[in-house]
């Protein structure tokens, strides 16, 4: 066994004999820190950590449904990404993939709210009203609009996922599972949804590059949204049963409201951003 030589520490003044400090983890200062060999080891030191747990994390997120949200809850907190890093990390890939690839899954513009989304009649209605208060016109206030929902797109859509969380709660209620599992449960639901989206946004332009209509096909807009739509629910099944336990007749049941749910909550986070933007700009 190597001996270690007793060391002040730093940063606690501590006497210290072991590797690292017992009281805050500080470690003794060696001549090679100082040097630019020994920054360089640790800025490569810094990104392999970093990348072998997001590597890791994105894996299993993808491969091992639930297995991610099973970990943290047991306090395997080390091996992985947190769950609010992890899709943060995300959300900030794929608003970049949407922003490259010219999607508009969140960032709804003004113009497809007034013609081409469920609520588009009413969106007529409250435009006009709030274009009339605004003494303005929508060709002039259409640009600040689509500038403005872009940015609360990003800023808001954390509370889209954790808006979810009550859904599992109230599903999976005779687990008396406490919230913060069902919190766990659903960013970890969201991020991989949002990893989805950012192949999605990525087709369209590579459907326009082989002389395909790209995001002004609506037939492969609908494809796009059934093959979402039905990834997530595969999704949901099996992550259900790693975390909650669920099996036969009932699992599937209960996917299929959660399905159901997570569509819905896609939406009305549209619409509320609408809401949100109409009457904040």
């Amino acid at each position: 066994m190597t001996r270690i030589e007793q060391w002040t520490c730093p940063t606690c003044k501590t006497l210290v004999s072991t590797p690292f400090c017992p009281a805050c983890g500080e470690h003794p200062l060696h001549a090679r820190d100082l040097t630019l060999r020994g920054l360089f080891d640790q800025i490569l030191e810094a990104f392999t950590k970093v990348d072998s747990r997001l590597i890791r994390s994105f894996r299993y997120l993808v491969s091992r449904p639930g297995v991610l949200t099973v970990a943290y809850l047991k306090g395997q907190r080390k091996p992985y990404i947190g769950p609010v890093p992890l899709f943060l990390i995300v959300n900030v890939l794929f608003f970049a993939t949407e922003s490259l690839t010219g999607g508009t899954v969140f960032t709804t513009p003004l113009d497809s709210h007034l013609y081409s989304q469920p609520w588009s009649g009413f969106a007529q209605q409250l435009v006009a009203e709030r274009l009339e208060t605004m003494q303005t016109t929508v060709a002039l206030y259409a640009p600040l609009f689509d500038q403005a929902v872009a940015l609360k797109a990003r800023s808001l859509i954390i509370f889209m996922a954790l808006s979810f969380t009550l859904v599992p709660a109230l599903v999976f209620l005779r687990s008396r599972f406490p919230l913060i599992v069902h919190a766990v449960f659903s960013l970890h639901f969201y991020a991989f949804l949002l990893l989805l989206l950012c192949l999605a946004t990525a087709i369209p332009p590579v459907n326009s590059l082989f002389g395909g209509a790209g995001h002004a096909s609506e037939r492969l807009d609908h494809v796009l949204a059934i093959t979402l739509v039905a990834a997530w629910a595969v999704y949901l099944y099996f992550a259900t049963g790693t975390v909650y336990g669920a099996r036969g007749v009932i699992r599937i049941l209960k996917t299929a409201a959660l399905t159901v749910t997570v569509v819905a909550i896609v939406l009305g986070y549209r619409f509320v951003l609408l809401l949100i933007t109409l009457y904040g700009t």
